[in-house]
């Protein structure tokens, strides 16, 4: 039978651009993984790509056709047979330049549930200090914060002196404690996901509600330019990965429920596995850092760091951390022309 090389050609293409769009994402990215139902396709697609150059050249297909199938099949065949050694060892800079936001972008809509729950919570908290001052007492977790947000601040703007030298000796210690204690936190609301959910929830609006209240006490009384520039330094690396610890903990409860999924639930947990490791390392790096910053930097008050500065610190931080999720390990769309 004589083959319409043309017509072959113009119905095969669609496949053949499947396959060099699979390879790229290969190629520009040692971490991208497929699933079950994508390794298929891409063996078919690899099968049906070398099928199709038998048939080009039994019909003396275009020369410059049959070379860009060859380099194709080539370089797939290359990915299918080098990947398992260039993912074999764990790389820490791969994983933070790529690994670790590409993990976060492919469950932006478990994050956007868990910011969503904690801006809930934080409307409550605001509106419950606003309409009833006397609530602190219930939704304030510590002490310090039971006062008139004013007396507080003319208090650690006098004892800055004393209070720098109280720290001097202790920077360290204090900030392993606080590392520890928010990594403690985080770990506990990414183990919520095996309550299918509920605890996740349960813990991102608690947290909410005391953002909230804080937020608005300091607010009323006068005083936003302190609550911003002792917040700031640190609670712009804090606060999302606490909203990332809940995006893995709703990660981890998707994977126990498995709505409209008709996977089996070892499949999908063994499917989320690698996303929720990555996302509970990262989340430890953000908060070893946040730690650093709160003990080194965020206790510091005027005269000692003055209140612009720490609110300009913490805006570059913000805008860093934004860019990263958004850009790191993100990779062109590009292709490889043929032609």
């Amino acid at each position: 039978m004589i083959l319409d090389v043309e017509r072959f050609v113009r119905a095969e293409e669609p496949y053949w651009e499947e396959l060099n769009q699979a390879v790229v994402k290969f190629e520009r990215d040692p971490n991208f993984r497929m699933d079950l139902a994508g390794l298929e396709r891409f063996h078919y697609l690899y099968q049906r790509a070398a099928t199709s150059l038998a048939r080009l050249k039994d019909n003396s297909g275009d020369p410059e056709v049959q070379a860009w199938l060859e380099a194709l099949i080539a370089r797939a065949y290359g990915e299918i047979h080098r990947r398992p050694s260039r993912t074999g060892r764990f790389s820490f800079w791969r994983w933070l330049s790529a690994g670790f936001p590409q993990a976060f972008r492919r469950h932006m809509a478990a994050f956007a549930l868990s910011l969503a729950v904690t801006i809930a919570g934080s409307a409550l908290g605001s509106v419950a200090i606003a309409v009833s001052p006397e609530a602190k007492a219930t939704i304030m977790p510590f002490p310090h914060l039971l006062g008139k947000p004013r007396d507080r601040v003319a208090q650690e703007e006098k004892e800055q002196g004393s209070k720098k030298d109280l720290l001097a000796n202790h920077k360290g210690s204090f900030s392993a404690e606080l590392m520890t204690h928010n990594i403690r936190v985080s770990v506990m609301m990414l183990a919520m996901g095996m309550t299918w959910g509920v605890g996740v929830v349960s813990l991102l609006f608690y947290n909410g509600v005391i953002l909230g209240a804080v937020a608005c006490d300091y607010v009323r009384d006068g005083q936003t330019q302190f609550l911003m520039a002792w917040l700031m330094p640190h609670g712009v690396i804090e606060i999302p990965a606490t909203l990332l610890a809940g995006q893995a903990g709703l990660v981890l409860a998707s994977a126990l429920v498995g709505w409209r999924s008709r996977q089996t639930r070892r499949r999908r947990l063994a499917e989320a596995r690698a996303d929720i490791a990555s996302l509970a390392g990262g989340i430890a790096v953000m908060l070893v850092w946040a730690g650093i910053i709160e003990a080194f930097i965020s206790q510091y008050h005027q005269p000692v760091l003055p209140y612009w500065l720490k609110i300009a610190f913490g805006s570059v931080e913000l805008a860093m951390l934004i860019a990263y999720f958004a850009f790191a390990g993100r990779k062109g769309d590009g292709n490889t022309q043929r032609g």
